[in-house]
Formats: structure tokens, C-alpha cells, sequence
């Protein structure tokens, strides 16, 4: 009811002509209780290409220190200038986030800012806005108590995976199951990968994401269900690798938010699916690239220099998060390399500040991210047993042995726990969240360590000692003897909202020789079992497995490994 009385209103305003409002609060509502916000829009002044409103906010929720209204309009309006709020702009999309002066809203509280715009035709009045991501003006039929009931469509929710199933993609369980012994497994939840354009409605006869989310809503029964996205089709995709070079060159970023993230966004917009909880992994790979393989670094690649200058990547990355962070029951995290990429010193702050800054570039702010993600589709050790980074053996610190090479961080949950009192720390909420890709971390099997290495030097400490064991920590392609990590689970840890499987088991990161295809994947070196290595990876044997296909397609020998070496064990 209140939704169609907000659009009577905007009607009913247009009529007026100069002036108008669109707000569900009218006199004797009784379903205003249960209105999680409202925003009353109005214009005050209008004249033949330009107008002035005036919208107020009020917070029927719990008490917020910081706040971020959305609508988006129909229309060619523009907002041109504005007070007592910050206002961008992303076509149609707006965005207005408090002052540091007014963010405080409490509850029953409200707050009023303005600001001119210019159109031309009509200037109609939008009908549906967002406070931090919770539809106003609409009855959230709930009674109270969070997370909503089983319908799912009630107010956002801190952590998406509390309480909640996660889908499990028939596509990859069939190939589990067929496996031998892969049906202790099959019933697994995994990432499903937008990996390219024609992704959206399916490749080569597969489920499209219309299908994935109907099927996600035939699993979800009465309880909730998370469904969980990559969206990873950036112009010019992973710059210092090759195995996962995307379709979109350098330049088309405009082809990116039309072809790829707006026909997204217009799915999961679809009421069908408001009471899936959608968690987007939003660009893997691509900001922590702009940080270490750029510049005078012995990484460099002309690729991400090349990214870099044109701002392309970060470009991208904020108009996924704005687009897909209008969506209310859509919860994005971004990708936050791993500890064996980012936890160096002069990589860890400026990751941090970069992110940022994607986070606030077209049109998106730090409303929009409800976490980061970290070891996707990686193989770093969740948590290192036997040694510590503040360990030494005869006065020599486990930074100085060869392995560790003065990172911060030894083990992913130590990284992404204290990556995120980073992001906090340089302005992203304070409720954020992380995930930790479990999927081929386990390091379980025969060649797992019961115990620390022996004390004779730093190096036999460390590496007697590590789960990991990789060649080398920059190793990242099919790499041999690694086994399945965790299994999924929410509030595993502080600060870690779910331990998840976005990289499905099996499924390769990348051909181990030259295989031609039109999908515009590469063949890297990386993935070649005989190469002897890089800048990036401290010029080591790569450590792949051998007779790999193209990346994304299944690995079965790879696979077989994985449960072989499962820790926890199968």
C-alpha cells in the first residue's frame, strides 16, 4: 500500500506543475511503525530547464553516526549543486551522504538537505528511495527483531550469511558428484562466476543468472538463502596475468557498466528475487594489481600501468558498487588480494587507501560495501600453527627467513583481521565484514606438518613448519599438493562474516600449455609446470600441476588432489 500511494503522491505532484512531493507519510497511516525510514522529496522551484528540492530523511530504525540516501530518476535530471548533504551522480543513479557535521541521525530522528538540478521534458518525481541500503517508504511487514522472517524482504541484515543456506550450484555439485568420492563434497555451496557478457544468460547451454537465482530460490524453501556472485569482467582484466585476461579491452569501460553490470543490476533488481540475500565479490584481482604491479617495481607490467593511467579499474569497480549497491538485499565485498600480496608495508596502507577510493569513485560511497574478501581463488594457509610473525630463532626474526621475506603476516586470518582495522581506519563502516576464501587452503595430506621445524636456522624453522607448501607464496596457478580448506561457515572467526568457497573446487585458474579458444583467456607461463618463474613470484618453479585446461573449466586431476589433501580431512 504505501509504495502505490508514494506513486499516487509523485502523480498527483506532477499535476502541480512548479511543485511537488513524493512521500508515503500521510495522516493516520497506520503502517508508518513499521516504515524503516521515510523520504520526503519535494520540489520547491521549478522553471523551464532547472528546479530546487528539499529532501528530509527520517530514521524510524536504529540510531546511525553516518548516513546515505539513493533514488534514481527516470528522467535527464542533474543534480548541479547542493547543501547540507554531498551529492554525486551516476546517470540516472544519486547518492546523498551526510556532512560531517549532520551525520548523526537518531532513531525517529530526521535530517534536510537541497539542492538545484536542471532537466529537460518533464521532471518527474522519483518513487522509490534507499537510506544506507533500506527501501523507505514501504512497510517492511515485519513486527520487529532484524533479520526478517522467511520471506526474506524485510531490513538489511549486519551479516548476510548469519542464519542463512547458501546455494549450492547444481552445475558444479553434478560435476563434484561424478567424481569418485566427490559426493562427500557435491552439496557444498560455490561462487558462481560472471566472468564474461555472455555469462548473464548462460555459455554453451548452461544456467544463465536468471536460472542460477530461480534455482537459489527453489533451495531457499521458508528459511533464507545467500547466493553468492563474482562479477569479474573489468576492461582490461588481471593486467599481470594472462590465464584470466577477460574480453573487454583497456578502454571499454562503457561497454562494461552498459553491457555487463547494468543488464546485472536489472536482474537482481527483479522483485522475483528480493528475499535472496546476493553477495557480490565484486572484481577479484584487479585493485591489488594497481598497487604492486605498477611504476619502477621489478612487478611492473605495462598492462597495469596502462590501467592505472586511465583509471579504469577504479572507475569500474565504483560503478559495480553503486549500481549493485542500490539494490537493498545486495551485499558487495571487495576483493582484498591476500596476505601473501598485500600484507608488505609498502603495499598494506595504500591497498587500503585505493580501495577507498574505488569505493567513493562514480557515484559510489562506503555504504555501499558490506565487506571485503580475501584468497580468492587462492592458496595461502587460513591460520599458521607452528610459527608466529613474532617468532625468532637464534636472534634472526621469521620475517628474515626466505619464506615470510618481511610480510606482516604469516596465515590469511591474521591478514584479513587486521585489513580490515585498516579499512575502518581510513573511513569504511565500522560494521564491515570479511570473508576468507577457504576453497583450496586446507594444506592437509601426508606432507602436513604435526609441528614446528627444527630451531638450527630461521628457514628450517619456517619452512619445517608451514602448512603452506608452496614453492613460493607467489605461486597462484593449479598449484600442486593443496587440498580443500574450511567448509563454509558464517561468524567463524572475529570480524570474518563467513568462511566461503567462491572459488568452486575443480574448476582450473588456467591452461598449463597454449590452448586456443574464443574466450579470451590467455596462456601464462605461471600455469606452465616447467617454468622457472618471475619478479613475481621471486623468479621459483611455478608449482603447477601439469595437463591443466583453460581456466574455469574442470580440472579432475585437480580436483582428486583437493580431496586427497582436505584439511579437515574428508
Amino acid at each position: 500500500m504505501s509504495r502505490t500511494r508514494t506513486a499516487i503522491l509523485a502523480a498527483l505532484a506532477l499535476v502541480a506543475g512548479t511543485a511537488g512531493t513524493a512521500t508515503a507519510v500521510v495522516p493516520g497511516d497506520v503502517g508508518v511503525k513499521a516504515i524503516p525510514c521515510t523520504v520526503d522529496y519535494k520540489v520547491q522551484n521549478q522553471w523551464d530547464t532547472g528546479f530546487t528540492a528539499a529532501v528530509t530523511i527520517t530514521n524510524n530504525s536504529a540510531a546511525k553516526s553516518s548516513w546515505a540516501v539513493k533514488w534514481s530518476y527516470a528522467g535527464s535530471q542533474k543534480v548541479t549543486s547542493y547543501w547540507n548533504a554531498k551529492v554525486s551522480q551516476s546517470g540516472a543513479d544519486v547518492t546523498a551522504s551526510n556532512e560531517t557535521y549532520n551525520g548523526t541521525l537518531a532513531t525517529g530522528g530526521s535530517v534536510s538537505f537541497g539542492f538545484n538540478g536542471s532537466y529537460s521534458g518533464t521532471n518527474a518525481l522519483p518513487t522509490a528511495f534507499t537510506l544506507d541500503g533500506v527501501t523507505c517508504n514501504v512497510d517492511d511487514g515485519s513486527s520487529g527483531g532484524g533479520g526478517g522472517g522467511g520471506g526474506g524482504t524485510g531490513s538489511r541484515v549486519d551479516n548476510p550469511y548469519a542464519g542463512a543456506k547458501v546455494y549450492v550450484n547444481p552445475e558444479w555439485s553434478a560435476k563434484a558428484a561424478a567424481e569418485t568420492g566427490g559426493s562427500r563434497i557435491s552439496n557444498q555451496p560455490t561462487g558462481v562466476w560472471l566472468d564474461r557478457i555472455a555469462a548473464i544468460n548462460g555459455v554453451n547451454g548452461g544456467m544463465g543468472l536468471r536460472a542460477h537465482l530461480d534455482a537459489a530460490l527453489a533451495q531457499k524453501g521458508s528459511g533464507e538463502e545467500v547466493v553468492q556472485l563474482v562479477i569479474y569482467d573489468l576492461p582490461g582484466r588481471d593486467c599481470a596475468a594472462l590465464a584470466s585476461n577477460g574480453e573487454l579491452g583497456p578502454t571499454e569501460i562503457d561497454k562494461y557498466k552498459t553491457q555487463f553490470i547494468d543488464p546485472i543490476a536489472a536482474i537482481l533488481a527483479d522483485s522475483k528475487y528480493s528475499s535472496l540475500r546476493i553477495v557480490t565479490t565484486v572484481e577479484i584481482d584487479s585493485l591489488p594489481n594497481l598497487v604492486t604491479n605498477t611504476g619502477s617495481r621489478a612487478t611492473a607490467t605495462a598492462n597495469c600501468d596502462t590501467m592505472l593511467a586511465n583509471g579504469n579499474y577504479v572507475k569500474g569497480v565504483g560503478y559495480a558498487l553503486a549500481k549493485l549497491g542500490a539494490i537493498p538485499n545486495v551485499y558487495n565485498y571487495i576483493d582484498a588480494g591476500h596476505h601473501g600480496w598485500l600484507g608488505w608495508d609498502d603495499n598494506f596502507a595504500p591497498a587500503a587507501n585505493l580501495f577507498k577510493q574505488a569505493a567513493t569513485s562514480e557515484g559510489a560511497t562506503v555504504d555501499d560495501v558490506q565487506g571485503f574478501i580475501t584468497n580468492t581463488a587462492n592458496y595461502s594457509a587460513l591460520k599458521e600453527n607452528n610459527f608466529t610473525i613474532n617468532d625468532s630463532v637464534g636472534g634472526t626474526s621469521v620475517r628474515q627467513s626466505k619464506w615470510v621475506d618481511w610480510n606482516r603476516y604469516v596465515d590469511e586470518l591474521s591478514y584479513a583481521q587486521a585489513m580490515r582495522n585498516e579499512l575502518v581506519s581510513v573511513g569504511f563502516n565500522s560494521s564491515i565484514g570479511m570473508l576468507i576464501d577457504t576453497s583450496r587452503n586446507g594444506w592437509g595430506g601426508t606432507a602436513r606438518p604435526a609441528g614446528p621445524g627444527p630451531t638450527t636456522s630461521v628457514d628450517a624453522y619456517v619452512d619445517g613448519g608451514r602448512y603452506d607448501r608452496r614453492i613460493h607464496v607467489g605461486n597462484w596457478c593449479n598449484q600442486s599438493g593443496a587440498g580443500l580448506g574450511e567448509r563454509p561457515q558464517a561468524n567463524p572467526a572475529s570480524g570474518i562474516d563467513a568462511y566461503v568457497w567462491m572459488k568452486p573446487p575443480g574448476e582450473s585458474d588456467g591452461s598449463s600449455s597454449a590452448i586456443a579458444n574464443d574466450e579470451g583467456k590467455g596462456f601464462d607461463r605461471m600455469c606452465d609446470p616447467t617454468y622457472t618463474g618471475n619478479a613475481r613470484n621471486g623468479n621459483n618453479m611455478s608449482g603447477a600441476l601439469p595437463n591443466a585446461p583453460l581456466s574455469g573449466h574442470w580440472f579432475s586431476a585437480q580436483f582428486q588432489q583437493l580431496m586427497q589433501n582436505a584439511y579437515p580431512p574428508l
